[in-house]
């Protein structure tokens, strides 16, 4: 019985062992995280200032599993419908104004590979001279973390009922 013991005792301790280097080589600073993510949401309306179409691709998921629901029900699905959908905002009828978001609350999993937010956002833009605003709009999200950077997956923007 003993000789089991000692021949065991070696092998536990060197899971003990990897186990404490796996936890250590996955800490990660969660300020660091949080503001990466708070740039990764600002970029997602931001773009639009200067119609960087390359920076708003970048902060979406580039796959069929993206989501966006808008206020008016239509649901975005998948990387290649919001790249469509984004063909608007090349006209040159179509410009920014300014944007703010505000009351933001972003949640990150222990794991640090996922995160989730609520915040108030004032999307303000004209087309063709007239106002063309989302305000007071609440906007919910998800992300993970892929590849090292941050993407939304899915994303839920909606107005409060009168």
């Amino acid at each position: 019985m003993r000789t089991a013991f000692y021949c065991v005792m070696p092998v536990f301790s060197i899971c003990l062992l990897f186990i404490g280097c796996d936890q250590q080589e996955k800490s990660i600073n969660k300020e660091v995280e949080i503001e990466e993510i708070a740039r990764v949401i600002d970029s997602c309306i931001g773009w639009f200032k200067t119609k960087d179409f390359a920076l708003s691709f970048r902060t979406v998921a580039n796959d069929s599993n993206f989501l966006e629901v808008h206020p008016t029900g239509r649901v975005v699905k998948g990387f290649e419908q919001f790249r469509k959908n984004s063909e608007i905002f090349r006209n040159p009828d179509f410009l920014y104004s300014r944007h703010e978001i505000k009351d933001i609350k972003i949640n990150l999993s222990r794991s640090g590979e996922n995160a989730w937010f609520y915040c108030i956002l004032n999307d303000i833009n004209t087309w063709k001279g007239q106002p063309a605003n989302w305000e007071n709009t609440r906007w919910t999200g998800v992300l993970e973390k892929r590849e090292g950077r941050w993407v939304i997956v899915q994303q839920h923007f909606s107005f409060a009922a009168k």
